[in-house]
């Protein structure tokens, strides 16, 4: 029996096209960009791992499960080849099975993917072996210290809209993302769907097997756009350098002024870059 598998269905016809998400951001953070994209093809996005109900985040010990769950969610779909798409987190995770399974996807859009140049993940193995993981990482003691409820949804817009991170996101595209974080809690307020918890999980276990990937990067075979913010602090110059030296045929563009969230942030011409490479290279 198959696995049942929580994912949004953005709708469209023709091609099929997944959209893997990134940590702390659920698929529906992007309507704006996937609605678009649904235009043109069928757009499938799954819930991962930390958006499932019982996932246990101390049973997670590095992203090669996510691209099972990845792969066995793409087996139930009946479908030979998708399109391969994903921000963050989702872009790293689809790459990881592109590679292992070139035959599934048509073409891949990887946007900003948590891709780290290959000593990193050296390092980041060390650190994580002598348990101090969650003291150095950036980001983790931010994410655990993340507020969890609030008495509504303007409340919670108004919050994030305070904070750095999102000044470059209008409007229209952080109530996309607070409504996608948010769920019901007993007392009638509400609480974030996406658990600090797993968040931080993530964090922890990032780049822990990725020199797997950058073994494997001049062998992946399908036509492959990396989008990148030109400020980002993850998808950095040097690996994007490093892409273009192992495998020439990958794509990379920049947007100049974005950061890591430049899917968020230029959702129109993100959109825009993926049709005229997607047409390009394959038939809606």
């Amino acid at each position: 029996m198959k696995p049942d598998f929580p994912y949004e269905d953005f709708g469209g016809s023709g091609s099929l096209l997944h959209f893997a998400h990134a940590n702390g951001y659920p698929p529906r953070t992007y309507r704006r960009l996937l609605s678009r994209l649904s235009a043109h093809y069928h757009v499938l996005a799954m819930h991962m791992r930390p958006l499932w109900p019982k996932a246990n985040p101390e049973d997670f010990s590095d992203w090669r499960l996510l691209s099972q769950d990845l792969e066995e969610f793409l087996d139930s779909q009946d479908t030979a080849q998708w399109i391969g798409m994903g921000h963050s987190m989702g872009g790293n995770v689809t790459l990881r099975l592109a590679i292992n399974q070139p035959e599934r996807f048509s073409a891949l859009v990887l946007i900003d993917p948590v891709i780290f140049p290959p000593y990193m993940s050296y390092l980041w193995k060390a650190v994580f072996r002598l348990g101090l993981a969650y003291r150095l990482h950036p980001l983790i003691r931010g994410a655990l210290k993340r507020r969890e409820h609030f008495f509504n949804q303007e409340e919670m817009f108004r919050n994030y809209r305070s904070k750095p991170v999102f000044s470059r996101i209008s409007d229209e595209d952080l109530a996309n993302y607070v409504e996608a974080m948010v769920c019901q809690a007993p007392n009638g307020a509400i609480s974030l769907c996406y658990p600090p918890q797993w968040e931080a999980r993530i964090y922890a276990t990032a780049i822990m097997a990725d020199l797997e990937i950058w073994r494997a990067l001049s062998r992946l075979k399908p036509p492959t756009l990396v989008i990148r913010g030109g400020l980002t602090d993850t998808f950095l110059p040097a690996t994007a350098a490093r892409f273009k030296r192992l495998n020439p045929g990958i794509e990379i563009l920049t947007f100049d002024g974005s950061t890591h969230l430049v899917p968020l942030e230029k959702p129109f011409e993100v959109q825009q870059s993926i049709l005229d490479f997607l047409s390009s290279h394959i038939s809606a």
